[in-house]
């Protein structure tokens, strides 16, 4: 019978571990690192979006803490979007924009990249607190409930990509 790990126990090896330590992660060709620390700022998040399910289920949802909704949105994108991906539509440039912070997707059929705090106008962008964000990518809000400007298409083609092919493979 296999066991599972407790809070204590993952802490206690991350720390034990330090930050930079390599180690095995499932985002493999992501920009994010394959370090501890890049899991431990991981599970931070899930803990986050876990806690928000945990109290929209007890019916008094609270919004995500500020920092830790700007750093989520920020993850999330270097962990789940930008990195050795292929885009298999046409080239595209999609903006996150929130609370005085913006990130910017550059899609492309040789990988998608994050830039963060870009200059320019993207083709599309989407505004909302660093909250929502989150829980959209999470799909605990609807897409429909930020505010797009651009082509919304680009959008649904984002939730619907399956980023599994690698670019050179």
């Amino acid at each position: 019978m296999q066991t599972t790990l407790g809070f204590s126990e993952v802490l206690g090896a991350l720390r034990a571990a330090g930050p930079d330590a390599g180690c095995w992660t499932w985002w493999d060709r992501a920009e994010s690192p394959r370090t501890s620390g890049a899991v431990a700022r991981h599970q931070l998040q899930e803990v986050a979006v876990h806690t928000y399910d945990a109290q929209l289920a007890a019916g008094a949802p609270q919004p995500l803490p500020g920092r830790i909704a700007v750093d989520g949105v920020d993850e999330f994108l270097q962990t789940s979007c930008a990195g050795a991906y292929r885009w298999p539509y046409g080239p595209a440039t999609l903006d996150y924009v929130a609370e005085g912070h913006s990130w910017r997707l550059e899609l492309g059929a040789d990988g998608v990249r994050l830039v963060r705090s870009p200059t320019g106008v993207a083709g599309t962008s989407v505004r909302a607190t660093a909250g929502e964000l989150v829980l959209a990518f999470y799909g605990r809000v609807e897409v429909d409930a930020l505010k797009v400007e651009g082509d919304p298409r680009l959008l649904d083609l984002l939730v619907e990509w399956d980023p599994d092919e690698p670019v050179n493979g």
